[in-house]
């Protein structure tokens, strides 16, 4: 198990030494490199992440069952809502506040109605922040 973990660490950490030279290199035809070394990055990684995930993740979830009542997969799931909620924000964000720039020039009349609507966007990351604060309460 340990053997896969070192493999996949020296593969990312090759690709990202790779990635280094080439950036600092800087040659139009780097980039070409560059996007088979990615795509290269991705055919070798996500297998290798599969490969733990059916592998090592089951293990971790039945120790944590057995041992402490799965107190960490509760702090897992508590910090897995409030970040995945404020990326899920932040994507909202940035969208609905580019157009809301860009409405609010050609109109300015508009200003307030963009306003509500960034806010609801920014809603999600407190439900995520709400939703973490009720699984901590649970554990």
């Amino acid at each position: 198990m340990e053997l896969v973990l070192v493999v996949s660490t020296l593969f990312v950490l090759s690709i990202i030494t790779t990635g280094i030279y080439y950036i600092y290199k800087g040659t139009s035809a780097d980039e070409v490199r560059m996007r088979k070394i990615l795509r290269f990055n991705l055919l070798g990684f996500l297998p290798i992440l599969f490969f733990v995930a059916v592998t090592i993740v089951p293990g971790f979830v039945q120790a944590q069952a057995e041992g402490n009542g799965g107190t960490g997969l509760g702090y897992i799931a508590a910090g897995l809502s409030t970040g995945l909620a404020a990326l899920g924000a932040g994507v909202a964000v940035a969208n609905v506040g580019s157009s809301a720039i860009g409405a609010v020039s050609e109109d300015p009349k508009i200003l307030g109605k963009s306003m509500l609507f960034l806010g609801l966007a920014e809603g999600i990351a407190i439900y995520g922040l709400i939703i973490s604060i009720m699984i901590l309460g649970r554990l």
